[in-house]
């Protein structure tokens, strides 16, 4: 509650037995009494007018779909960029979705990545070629360039 632990708790009580004092303590625990009841008609009230308002009964909300953490940003842009037949079909595979998309594109050489031969006529390009310096030779370097 708050971030108070029990002996915490029991401190501020103490204190305010002693710093309100008995003649008064009755007092303030009624005006806690009636704020925490003006609080809660509060609450009750913001929820009838949303009811009102939206139409929707706040518990009829289903709140685990507005979740932000179930979002995974490579599915949704996957099944943006596919048809939706695609994605039907993608779902109902259970294989790692590189392969998936290569089985929907009619391209099975890519389960294997030792076999070059299937790799050339792929959808998936080479890597590069990387050019090494030479050792003890320095990188070209450009002043306008920084």
């Amino acid at each position: 509650m708050f971030g108070i632990n029990t002996p915490e708790l029991i401190l501020i009580v103490v204190l305010a037995v002693l710093v309100i004092g008995p003649t008064r303590l009755p007092g303030y625990l009624e005006q806690l009494k009636n704020l925490i009841r003006e609080v809660r008609k509060m609450a009750s009230g913001a929820r009838e007018t949303i009811k009102e308002e939206a139409g929707v009964d706040i518990d009829d909300i289903d709140w685990k779909k507005y979740d932000p953490r179930q979002y995974d940003p490579r599915r949704i842009i996957r099944e943006a960029l596919l048809d939706d037949e695609d994605v039907e079909k993608l779902n109902s595979l259970k294989m790692a979705p590189t392969a998936a998309i290569a089985s929907m594109m009619g391209k099975d050489e890519l389960k294997s990545k030792d076999n070059s031969e299937a790799l050339a006529g792929s959808a998936v390009p080479a890597a590069p070629e990387i050019e090494r310096l030479a050792e003890g030779q320095r990188a070209p370097f450009d002043a306008e360039a920084t």
